[in-house]
């Protein structure tokens, strides 16, 4: 497994050994000994997720402000530009946000460490991601933040407006946000 750094140091982009010939290719998509001894992170993680989603539809900016999550996120079909924003207050990169094209193609996985919050915006006509994370799904402690939040200033590479969860409408503004301490 290659790992590469993100403009945020903390998250980071894997990119597995694909074995592949004419009948098609083989990886090892997570072990969790190589994981941590090619990050050096000891998370272990406790749930899997999977969603599927069309073109132009945009997910997040969640986060848990309690029970925060790490992910570890891939795309098993289709593309998506995956976000990562910083909402550690006195961290050095705080607000600043990381995109990464995540593919079937490609392969790549990103992790999120805990204490930022996540987002995709779908490119192709669907796309399946599937996430790992280090903690449980907790509603009463999950937060939005907006998607063009103009302080933040995300290039989204699409070129309309995306289709949103009622709930991702009713994201917030970073600069009123509960935010990690």
């Amino acid at each position: 497994m290659k790992i590469f750094q993100t403009k945020i140091p903390d998250v980071m982009l894997l990119e597995p050994d694909v074995f592949g010939d004419d009948r098609g290719f083989f990886y090892e998509s997570f072990n969790q000994k190589i994981f941590n001894q090619c990050t050096g992170l000891n998370h272990q993680f406790v749930q899997d997720n999977h969603s599927r989603s069309s073109k132009n539809i945009l997910r997040g900016l969640h986060y848990q402000i309690e029970q925060p999550q790490g992910k570890l996120v891939r795309v098993v079909q289709g593309e998506v530009f995956d976000v990562v924003v910083d909402i550690r207050k006195k961290s050095v990169t705080f607000g600043q946000w990381t995109g990464e094209y995540l593919s079937a193609e490609n392969k790549k996985m990103l992790w999120v460490p805990p204490g930022f919050a996540h987002g995709f915006v779908v490119l192709s006509d669907t796309a399946e991601f599937l996430y790992k994370t280090t903690d449980y799904y907790a509603p009463e402690h999950e937060r939005c933040l907006i998607w063009n939040d103009p302080q933040i200033n995300i290039k989204w590479p699409i070129d309309q407006s995306p289709v949103l969860s009622e709930k991702d409408q009713k994201g917030v503004k970073l600069e009123v946000a509960e935010v990690f301490q």
